[in-house]
């Protein structure tokens, strides 16, 4: 997505330790218009694949998969990273770990929300190593639905976490690749 990339060049900065901070779009301050114009473009990506419902972590994957749900007029569901008093019956459960924070978490989802009839698909707003989305798999895979592909905004593919769930047999399709990034500039995948 070609608006994606000049945002991120328009807007992001490059950290320490490979981290792209896009906070003032995408992370902490959200760009609606913009979220909804990533969230057609994930519904034309996936428009024959009858997907429905919609996956995703809390809490930065939340923003993206609404936007793509109001396309799509499909419900999300988020993984909690704690189990809260809320949060009662049975769960589907994974550990994931977190590049961006260094901790791991134990991600749950009701066993109500998801069951074997739901084509699933999993959004989320970075890719890195692929831990967020192992999880999400792992959980849909629990319930025994199917998956019909993984979507993130923003995906460092020197990081190879997509490449590795590619080679997996798991359609992963990100708006924007970079290929490289360092303060000086950011080489996207073409």
């Amino acid at each position: 997505m070609k608006a994606l990339e000049q945002k991120i060049l328009d807007e992001g900065t490059v950290l320490d330790g490979d981290i792209l901070k896009v906070g003032s779009f995408l992370n902490q301050q959200l760009d609606v218009d913009f979220l909804l114009q990533m969230g057609k473009e994930i519904n034309r990506i996936y428009k024959d694949e009858q997907i429905t419902k919609i996956l995703t972590i809390e809490a930065s994957g939340i923003a993206i998969a609404v936007a793509a749900a109001s396309v799509m007029h499909k419900n999300v569901i988020f993984a909690k990273k704690s189990k809260t008093s809320n949060v009662s019956g049975e769960v589907y459960s994974a550990k994931v770990h977190s590049y961006t924070h260094g901790t791991d978490s134990q991600i749950t989802v009701p066993k109500d929300y998801i069951n074997s009839e739901d084509n699933i698909l999993i959004i989320d707003d970075f890719l890195a190593n692929g831990e967020a989305l192992r999880g999400l798999i792992n959980i849909v895979k629990q319930s025994g639905a199917r998956i019909a592909g993984c979507t993130c905004a923003i995906e460092k593919g020197f990081q190879h976490g997509g490449d590795e769930l590619r080679k997996a047999g798991y359609r992963i399709e990100s708006l924007a690749v970079i290929e490289k990034m360092s303060p000086s500039g950011i080489e996207f995948r073409k």
